[in-house]
């Protein structure tokens, strides 16, 4: 028996037939980038019997998945499909297939299997046991070299190589790639080149928009990219003033004019921080990936700083806090309600004078204290850029891709999986779990 690689291998296949030996072709796969999508995608078609190499420009592999999860590496969420589903914020019906092909259950059991013992934290976020995102690299890098799988390291990818049949113009296909390797450029050939190169998100770990700008280069549909997952910026020098305040447990709101009306876009409960540009934190991260919609209109965000009592209810808890400080001025009768640092924040936007004595607060005022707890408004005035965005949104249009298989419709030999394509989620763990089912979905 023969297993022959299809490059260059053509003339000795045919002295093989004519001399009645089985013949085995092993069509050759390049994957392009070695990061949580790349290094799934080679292991699973090497699985197949393909002979595959990966193309990495960086000198190690899965960067951005070292600093992932600040370290820690949030593999997956423990959730069922309709969960992981529910997470997806943008196309989440073209991951059906590939959840459904390798769900959450999947991955952790491909990852226990290879080596790395896993745990399920709150959230149902999933980590490693041994919380070091580095190992969850090492036994990726571990799985690659015993299925056979070649990686190439600082390999920089120029462009892709692209045939057009004369006689049949819309019969094009993607024969390999281009790259400049120890200096010098030079072509590799291929049967299929699967394009995992990550959206434009943290550029300095080597996801710099250059699958976004092949896929333009082939005609491909793209959705502009922009920052999603990131802190929002606020003008208001009252961020600068709260600057290091931690909340937890308040619920926050964004709303925009949608046709005249006023329409909330997004709410959450959960925890926040105020910056010195504006606003970030957990529930802020998950809101920034649904205003992007409203890009260019005016969004206002609205604080509740205690969701848990109803209006009625922090009226009565602020007059028992006044009656317990009845001679002192309103000005220091808030330290058991508020965080010291929100206190003057809070009296300036109420209007009630600081020094007023507690027992002359009229319930007007009272009114406005409470509204002003409950309706906290700031408005926002853009995102942080791609160097602090977590994912991107926006990529390769879903239109142009087989949800079966992340092949390329009208182009042969082509995929493109993981944050390159347009697709993203909230955070814990499910944009990697997009990462692995798209890489684990390729078909050649």
């Amino acid at each position: 028996m023969y297993i022959i690689e299809t490059e260059k291998a053509y003339l000795r296949l045919y002295e093989l037939m004519e001399q009645s030996h089985e013949v085995i072709i092993m069509k050759k796969v390049i994957v392009i980038g070695c990061g949580a999508a790349g290094m799934m995608a080679a292991i699973a078609l090497a699985e197949k019997g393909c002979s595959v190499e990966i193309y990495e420009k960086n000198d190690k592999p899965g960067k951005k998945l070292f600093i992932t999860g600040k370290g820690r590496c949030n593999i997956t969420n423990n959730s069922d499909m309709d969960n992981l589903l529910k997470n997806v914020v943008s196309n989440p019906k073209f991951l059906f297939s590939a959840f459904s092909g390798f769900d959450a259950n999947d991955c952790i059991d491909f990852f226990e299997n290879i080596g790395l013992k896993t745990k399920t934290e709150r959230g149902d976020r999933v980590f490693p046991l041994s919380d070091h995102s580095s190992d969850v690299i090492s036994v990726l890098t571990t799985k690659l070299k015993r299925s056979g799988v070649e990686v190439h390291y600082m390999s920089e990818v120029l462009d892709l190589i692209e045939e057009q049949s004369i006689r049949e113009p819309d019969d094009r296909a993607v024969t390999g790639i281009r790259i400049r390797q120890n200096g010098e450029e030079r072509d590799v050939f291929c049967d299929h080149v699967v394009v995992a190169t990550g959206g434009v998100s943290y550029p300095r770990t080597g996801s710099t928009g250059d699958g976004i700008k092949w896929a333009r280069g082939l005609g491909l549909k793209v959705t502009e990219p922009k920052p999603a997952l990131v802190p929002l910026c606020v003008d208001d020098v009252i961020c600068k003033e709260l600057m290091g305040l931690s909340l937890k447990n308040v619920n926050v709101s964004f709303e925009t004019q949608v046709k005249n009306k006023v329409k909330e876009v997004y709410s959450a409960f959960g925890e926040m921080i105020f910056t010195h540009f504006g606003v970030s934190g957990p529930v802020i991260l998950s809101a920034s990936s649904y205003l992007h919609k409203y890009d260019g209109g005016d969004i206002r965000m609205y604080i509740d700083f205690k969701p848990a009592l109803t209006k009625e209810q922090l009226d009565d808890r602020i007059l028992r806090d006044f009656e317990q400080n009845m001679n002192k001025q309103f000005r220091n009768s808030l330290s058991d309600l508020l965080p010291k640092k929100l206190i003057p924040v809070i009296i300036d936007r109420s209007g009630i004078e600081p020094y007023k004595k507690v027992n002359e607060v009229t319930r007007q005022e009272r009114e406005r204290l409470v509204n002003t707890l409950k309706h906290f408004e700031l408005k926002i005035s853009g995102y942080r850029d791609f160097d602090e965005a977590i994912i991107t949104q926006g990529g390769v249009s879903v239109k142009e891709i087989n949800p079966q298989n992340m092949n390329v419709k009208k182009i042969k030999g082509i995929s493109f999986v993981g944050e390159v394509l347009d697709v993203d989620a909230l955070t814990g763990g499910f944009n990697l779990q997009i990462a692995w089912s798209t890489g684990r979905a390729v078909e050649v």
